[in-house]
């Protein structure tokens, strides 16, 4: 009998981490392996970010922090949600965790119940299904496909809801397929949600920054939805502050101080040098980093060109974040290299043994037909890579 909990043994353990961690296993045997497979920017974090946690340092600060974030931090992110979304938060609506994936957690553990259903549009990032579970919830999976760049219907949702439904996850723009909800999307959504006052959204919107369309839409922008969204950010993508571990929530002043309570009882504030940091970056125009978004379309472009020349890829087109999710349907049932490829968990691992390309099974974000690329790598990977698989699969 194991010592282990039952909450543990049952948890699936991260795909995105798990393909990483054997891409490095395999250079380790001095394998030359393209990593495709996290969601991490390829730039360093900009000097002005840098110099104000040297600054930091400098001024000592090296004490505890608030558990839900130093004041001026938490001002800065109501004037980022005000500038950037048009949505108006008071401190006490404002919670810094560290990292979003903190504060998804925090939400799932003070919102649900045992046996609570959540709603999550497939294909939706690794965790959302593992942290639900944690909080014993019920992870409720709405199949979307490549015909309809991903995105949920008002339709499907009002099919998904049912008595026990009590959250509605989403990301926009979405991990793993890049899909971006546009305003009207979102508000055919609103109309549906609005007959159900007791669920909760929660819109993740770690991606903001990375669209290339030009409007970025929040749910709690509309009126009647305002007081039942939570919206999730973060520094990590659009800062490339991956290791900086800053989250952020604003939402109901009820969930954020249960959210401050829960944070409180499991890791306090989060680091000080970090949220000093993320002060001066909130603070700076958004311009201040389109060079990042700008060099990722760049990449979106050539990734896509490069994929679509391969037989067996089906691609459509992201609008945001920095990941293509093609449909390898096509590869299930061949034999490739005495490799029968099954399903989209072989067809990655076939890539990683055969091609030396490190990408991620749709299988763990719900979707059983495609796999995650990324292309926040450089543009010489990214041919490299392409060129491998194209070899790999001929």
């Amino acid at each position: 009998m194991s010592i282990l909990s039952n909450r543990v043994i049952t948890m699936a353990t991260s795909a995105t981490l798990a393909m990483a961690a054997k891409a490095r296993e395999l250079r380790t045997e001095g394998k030359d392996i393209i990593g495709l497979s996290l969601g991490e920017p390829d730039f360093n974090t900009p000097d002005f970010i840098k110099d104000a946690a040297i600054q930091a340092i400098h001024d000592n600060y090296n004490s505890y922090t608030p558990v839900d974030g130093y004041v001026e931090l938490k001002n800065a992110i109501i004037t980022k949600f005000k500038r950037d979304n048009d949505l108006t938060y008071n401190p006490s609506q404002i919670v810094v965790s560290t990292g979003a994936k903190q504060s998804l957690a925090n939400i799932a553990l003070v919102v649900l119940n045992p046996g609570d259903e959540v709603i999550l549009p497939c294909p939706y990032w690794v965790s959302y299904s593992d942290i639900v579970k944690i909080a014993e919830g019920v992870p409720v999976e709405v199949e979307t496909s490549i015909d309809t760049d991903f995105k949920m219907t008002a339709e499907q949702l009002e099919a998904a809801i049912t008595p026990k439904t009590k959250m509605l996850w989403y990301s926009s723009p979405c991990n793993p397929s890049g899909s971006v909800y546009s305003k009207e999307e979102l508000r055919a959504l609103a109309d549906v949600l609005v007959k159900y006052p007791q669920i909760i959204v929660v819109s993740d919107e770690i991606y903001e920054h990375i669209n290339y369309v030009g409007a970025h839409a929040s749910m709690a922008q509309f009126p009647d939805m305002y007081d039942r969204t939570v919206t999730v950010n973060g520094v990590s993508k659009a800062f490339a502050m991956t290791g900086w571990r800053i989250g952020y929530i604003g939402g109901p002043t009820e969930i954020a101080r249960a959210c401050n309570k829960m944070q409180g009882q499991i890791t306090s504030g989060a680091n000080c040098i970090a949220q000093r940091a993320v002060i001066t970056a909130l603070e700076a125009d958004p311009s201040k980093v389109q060079y990042m978004v700008d060099e990722f379309k760049n990449r979106r472009a050539l990734i896509l060109d490069l994929l679509n020349e391969i037989d067996g890829f089906v691609c459509n087109n992201p609008d945001g974040a920095f990941y293509v999710f093609p449909d390898v349907t096509a590869f299930f049932g061949k034999t490739l290299n005495g490799v029968t490829i099954r399903n989209a968990s072989d067809f990655a691992m076939y890539l990683l043994e055969h091609a030396n390309v490190a990408t991620v099974t749709g299988d763990a974000f719900g979707n059983p037909n495609s796999i995650r690329i990324s292309y926040a790598a450089s543009a010489d990977q990214i041919k490299e890579a392409i060129k491998r698989i194209k070899e790999a699969v001929s």
